[in-house]
């Protein structure tokens, strides 16, 4: 696929100003002053700047007519040097208070919605200086915005799979007998880095035979027999934006069995993208999901042997976001939302069969970042 060798895509400052004014329009509708983003990816889906969460808050506020980044006064200088939408500069010296400078920026009467991924030894000053009754939850405003991505977005997104999926395809070929868990997944890091993904994995899980029933993976370094089932599950970020592909399969020629388990977990993960349609509640592609392994005796709910946990998740900045693909979630799909399809089959004791790509909604309905595994022996399409 060679897809590193494509020019990275990339969202600019023009899109950035398209977002807040999307923003600014929601902040009228609810009636709210202003938006406070902490040290979060909302800062930088927003403004372009990347901080560290700390102690001290650096952030940005947004107001119906300004941007206004607030900074630690002897943090200027650093954050000056870094990309980001052109704004204003706010500081406060180690003596005063971020929450007194917040206030100082905004109207009397002002309430201010307040991002979600704030920490409270931020949050607390903040809701003291102004008062509870002006401080909102910001996290929906900013969230709802967030999990509509635009073409930019899933460009790069899209780019990240490519990538992803060549390094599963490179790291299925070096299993053999003997070879460690901790092998595979720095060969995975390694190959991510080389393809010029930011700073190699996101993650790793590499997990052999009875390892692979735990979703996470197993802290132990096991390694690969003849004959053991192997899922890898990994991802990688350009410019932020994440790619997460999980594939199960073996080596040889299945048993029975695991090839009718097989099968039943790839009727699930396709039974998520079949319900997707546009309008549907997200929770309804779990329940999908759940149906499949009812029929076939296994369940009900999250018992196992079964789904131990939701069918999927959102995918942007966070990595993990809304829309979460879970039982309850009324959240309705709409063109630009991406998500996982992963519901996770674990048969305790045995092994666990997770097969995982992502969907991302058009406007005519659902479609695949990476198609899906064709087989037990064959995890690429």
């Amino acid at each position: 696929m060679d897809s590193w060798r494509h020019p990275v895509p990339r969202v600019d400052d023009g899109e950035r100003r398209e977002r807040i004014a999307t923003l600014r329009a929601a902040m009228d509708e609810a009636g709210v002053g202003a938006v406070l983003l902490g040290s979060s990816n909302g800062l930088r889906y927003f403004t372009g700047l990347q901080w560290h969460q700390a102690s001290r808050l650096t952030g940005a506020l947004i107001t119906r007519d300004r941007l206004v980044y607030i900074v630690p006064a002897f943090e200027r200088a650093r954050m000056e040097e870094l990309p980001r939408l052109d704004g204003d500069v706010a500081e406060w010296q180690e003596d005063g208070s971020a929450a007194t400078l917040i206030a100082s920026l905004l109207g009397p009467r002002d309430v201010l919605a307040v991002d979600d991924a704030l920490p409270l030894i931020q949050y607390h000053p903040i809701a003291r200086a102004l008062g509870t009754d002006r401080v909102v939850d910001g996290g929906r405003l900013i969230r709802d915005l967030r999990m509509v991505k635009s073409p930019a977005e899933i460009a790069l997104m899209q780019h990240a799979m490519n990538i992803t999926l060549d390094v599963h395809k490179a790291a299925h070929a070096m299993v053999r007998p003997g070879v460690l868990a901790s092998e595979v997944e720095g060969f995975i890091d390694a190959e991510h880095r080389r393809l010029g993904a930011d700073n190699g994995s996101l993650f790793v899980i590499v997990s052999f035979g009875v390892a692979t029933a735990l979703p996470h993976g197993s802290p132990r370094d096991h390694a690969y027999a003849a004959g053991d089932v192997v899922l890898v599950d990994t991802g990688c970020l350009i410019d932020g934006y994440p790619s997460d592909i999980t594939r199960t399969y073996v080596l040889d020629e299945p048993d029975a069995e695991f090839a009718r388990r097989w099968a039943i977990e790839r009727e699930a993960e396709q039974a998520v993208f079949d319900a997707a349609k546009l309008g549907a509640a997200c929770g309804s592609l779990d329940d999908a999901a759940r149906a499949v392994i009812a029929r076939y005796g296994m369940g009900p709910d999250y018992r196992l042997p079964g789904i131990p946990h939701r069918a999927g998740h959102g995918l942007g900045l966070d990595g993990h976001e809304d829309p979460f693909i879970v039982r309850g979630n009324g959240i309705r799909l709409a063109p630009g939302m991406c998500f996982s399809s992963e519901p996770m089959i674990v048969f305790p004791g045995e092994y666990g069969i997770r097969l995982e790509d992502i969907v991302h909604m058009t406007e005519k309905g659902p479609a695949w970042f990476t198609q899906p595994s064709r087989s037990p022996t064959q995890p690429f399409a």
